[in-house]
C-alpha cells in the first residue's frame, strides 16, 4: 500500500520545484540573450530570480562565469528535493518523493496528448 504524500510536502515540493525550473529556465535564456534583453520573459526571470542569486552570493565560487550562475543555484534547491525532502520524511531510499512537481506535469502532458491523438 502507497502512502499519500501529504499536502505541505507537496506544496513545498511545487515551490521549490518552480524555484528550481524558473533558475534554469533564466540559465537558458542566458545562452540565447544578452543579460540586457529587451524580451519580456528574460526581464522577468532576471527579475524573479536576481534577489536568489543574490542570497547565494556568498556561497558561490568566484570561478564561475555569470551565465552558469543561475544553473549553479538551481543545483541547490535539485539537492534539496531529491535528497533532503525524502530524508526529512523519512524514506530509507533517496529520491523516493519522486518529484510532485514534475509528476503532475507528465501526467497533465500525457493527457494533452491522448487527447490529440485520440
Amino acid at each position: 500500500m502507497i502512502e499519500a504524500i501529504p499536502l505541505w510536502v507537496i506544496v513545498i515540493d511545487y515551490i521549490l520545484g518552480t524555484i528550481m525550473w524558473t533558475l534554469i529556465a533564466r540559465f537558458g535564456m542566458r545562452l540565447f540573450l544578452p543579460e540586457e534583453s529587451k524580451f519580456f520573459f528574460s526581464q522577468f526571470f532576471i527579475k524573479v530570480t536576481n534577489p536568489l542569486l543574490r542570497l547565494f552570493a556568498p556561497i558561490t565560487p568566484s570561478f564561475l562565469i555569470p551565465p552558469l550562475v543561475p544553473l549553479y543555484v538551481a543545483w541547490f534547491f535539485f539537492m534539496t528535493r531529491f535528497y533532503l525532502m525524502p530524508w526529512l520524511l523519512g524514506y530509507s531510499v533517496m529520491g523516493m518523493l519522486s518529484f510532485p512537481l514534475e509528476s503532475e506535469f507528465a501526467r497533465g502532458v500525457a493527457y494533452l496528448i491522448g487527447l490529440i491523438l485520440n
